[in-house]
């Protein structure tokens, strides 16, 4: 059930109002009937896994609650225990047919047949996201950053909040449970709110990524037939398209909570006005990049303290490692992870990896900020040619396709009409972002001091949008592959 279907539009206006005029008075039984929600909501989309999440769930919240009873020794048994059994449910469920398929090659390679066949295992959506919400709350836990929550209706419902079920982001218990223990008051300021960052994330994503998409597909799956210049569009539209499905599923699902009286974490900050890899991860997935610096990167960096900067070096490789692991089971998101971890390395040798850098207040960027941000979008861009790519050789094949003298070539484009209006949509969209780059979404401020007139007419504007380009043959957000 995606948010951007008929179906989840009928579901979300029946749940909402039933939360607020029927549970609205009382907090439990609100939280029982969001659980419930939440509940109906992934079994919607695959009830096959709900009682994986199910099992998931009640395996942290019975760990997170004897964590505190322990001594230090069998604390740090039941943890490892804890940690062991959530990432052997996402291995298996995730990895098993990688390591055989692995296995398979290398067997290949030295010309050995291997009689080994690969399990019929499907992949649970959303698992990613919350096996890794689940981990954060144990381990927030053992560190003591947070007290377990007793009610277990709290925690399963903080753990299958569907807003940010399938596609994050990935909430931390210290931000969500606190305010579902709460009573919350629906109020007008934060409906309107919500109500617009819902429309700036359906517009990212029916209008910027399902039109993209079209022609994404086709240049990735047939990379051969195409000029050097057409495979450099595809891989621009590509970028586009991932980051305006991804946020946008974000906004929508903020949006959303929103409406029900809860605040997630902001997962987007306007990440291609980025000046540097480091800037440029303080403004993607942010719940991903805060749970990885707090759980693989700081421990890592004090385990390699002692090796001065080439222990900043491991640490940051490892933690992006584990991040294009985390992505999915192939070895190009190993590879994406590795580079991402070698962008650092300038910055870790010069001193300049924790500093920001500000873009400025004016209408336009200065050339220095301007120069940065083009550099670390093409850089971006050229990385997720392999994220994008099914393997390590079909990126090899793009590249060598975008490398070639076909690259001085002319595009070949059959629906030129239709990528001159996603063109001029994108260049719609950047300059949006770019003027409200001071909000926590595009339009949350923009038209604060024009009159209602006005501002109305700029809502519909994208509404307009919105209808008229919307892809007919719009497809699941991408990140529910993870």
């Amino acid at each position: 059930m995606n948010f951007n279907s008929t179906a989840f539009l009928l579901f979300f206006v029946i749940f909402f109002l039933v939360y607020w005029f029927v549970f609205g008075k009382n907090v439990k039984k609100q939280n029982i009937f969001l659980l419930f929600g939440s509940y109906v909501f992934y079994a919607w989309c695959d009830w096959r896994f709900l009682s994986l999440l199910a099992i998931s769930t009640g395996i942290s919240y019975w760990i997170g609650l004897k964590l505190p009873q322990l001594n230090f020794k069998h604390k740090k048994i039941l943890l490892r225990m804890g940690i062991l059994s959530e990432i052997l449910i996402l291995i298996f469920f995730k990895y098993t047919n990688f390591f055989i398929n692995s296995f398979i090659d290398l067997f290949e390679f030295f010309n050995i047949q291997a009689d080994i066949y690969t399990l019929q295992i499907i992949l649970p959506l959303g698992i990613s996201f919350y096996i890794f919400r689940s981990l954060g709350y144990i381990l927030d836990i053992y560190y003591e950053k947070m007290k377990p929550e007793s009610a277990w209706i709290t925690y399963f419902t903080y753990i299958a909040y569907f807003p940010s079920l399938l596609n994050g982001p990935i909430d931390r218990g210290k931000l969500l449970i606190p305010q579902l223990r709460e009573k919350r008051t629906f109020t007008y300021d934060h409906a309107v709110n919500g109500i617009k960052q819902i429309l700036w994330g359906l517009f990212k994503k029916m209008v910027i990524a399902d039109n993209c998409a079209e022609f994404v597909n086709q240049t990735f799956a047939y990379s051969s037939n195409f000029y050097g210049s057409t495979l450099l569009l595809g891989a621009f539209l590509y970028t586009i398209q991932l980051y305006a499905d991804f946020s946008g599923y974000c906004d929508i699902g903020f949006g959303i909570s929103n409406l029900l009286g809860i605040r997630i974490t902001r997962n987007f900050n306007f990440p291609f006005f980025a000046q540097n890899i480091a800037d440029y991860w303080k403004k993607w997935h942010i719940s991903l990049t805060n749970w990885l610096t707090d759980f693989i990167f700081t421990p890592s960096s004090i385990y390699f303290r002692n090796l001065g900067k080439v222990g900043l070096i491991i640490s940051i490789i490892i933690t992006f490692l584990v991040s294009g692991i985390w992505h999915g089971p192939n070895w190009t998101f190993v590879l994406w992870g590795f580079l991402h971890g070698c962008y650092f390395i300038p910055l870790i040798l010069k001193g300049t990896m924790s500093k920001n850098k500000k873009l400025g207040e004016g209408m336009l960027p200065s050339f220095r900020a301007f120069r940065n941000m083009l550099g670390m979008f093409m850089l971006i861009m050229f990385t997720n040619i392999i994220f994008r790519s099914a393997s390590i050789s079909q990126a090899i094949n793009y590249f060598s396709g975008i490398f070639s003298l076909s690259f001085f070539k002319l595009p070949l484009i059959q629906d030129i009409k239709g990528i001159i209006s996603i063109l001029i949509l994108i260049v719609f969209f950047i300059i949006v972002e770019w003027i409200g780059r001071d909000g926590q979404y595009a339009i949350e401020k923009i038209g604060e001091d024009w009159t209602r007139i006005m501002r109305w007419a700029f809502y519909a504007v994208i509404v307009f949008l919105i209808g008229m380009y919307m892809y007919t043959g719009g497809s699941a957000f991408i990140y529910y592959q993870f």
